[in-house]
């Protein structure tokens, strides 16, 4: 009998990646306070955020019997500052021009967790993007595509924003929501495997 996955995240581009590796998953949106505590550090806030879905999913899905859940929050971090999803124009223009030429940060950390047992595992994995320059009219023109309305950081490396990339150091996947190889690796210590050999 197989395990069943529950993906603890609205994030379509996380639904995407696990089916892009042959799973299949319920998905369940944990609602959660997402404010950054004063001080907290970036790698201190993801991994609070994605045990914070965890504790918030269980309580959701206490009557759904046995299943494995999976939660994640991404960030992008660029000179040590969290970069969050643009509430303006005006906001994804600089964080975009503040990118142009620069290297910045994702950290994605990873939850695990059953349902009906308290075993949980987390970690969490980082990826260094390189920018090329950018100037302010592709910056412009790229904000009027919608892409980076809705995207930590205001761009989608599995989109537009991929021509802004000069160069990646870690988990592409990671840089779109979820670190693949590393989830998958986690996900058969759970009892699911991405490939099972007939």
């Amino acid at each position: 009998m197989s395990v069943k996955l529950i993906l603890a995240s609205g994030s379509p581009r996380r639904a995407n990646l696990l089916q892009q590796i042959g799973l299949t998953f319920e998905v369940v949106r944990p609602d959660i306070d997402e404010t950054v505590d004063l001080g907290e550090s970036p790698v201190g806030y993801a991994t609070r955020m994605s045990a914070s879905k965890m504790l918030r999913s269980k309580a959701l899905l206490k009557e759904a019997g046995e299943a494995v859940i999976l939660c994640a929050d991404t960030i992008v971090v660029l000179d040590g500052e969290i970069v969050g999803k643009p509430e303006t124009r005006f906001d994804a223009i600089t964080v975009l021009q503040r990118m142009s030429g620069k290297k910045h940060q994702v950290l994605t950390s990873v939850t695990i967790g059953e349902t009906i047992s308290s075993k949980q595992r987390s970690f969490f994995v980082e990826t260094i993007v390189t920018f090329r320059q950018l100037s302010l009219s592709e910056c412009e023109a790229y904000w009027e595509t919608g892409e980076p309305a809705d995207k930590s950081g205001s761009y989608g490396i599995q989109g537009l924003g991929s021509i802004f990339v000069a160069g990646i150091d870690g988990s592409p996947s990671n840089v779109a929501g979820l670190p693949l190889m590393e989830t998958a690796a986690e996900l058969k210590s759970f009892g699911i495997e991405c490939l099972v050999q007939l």
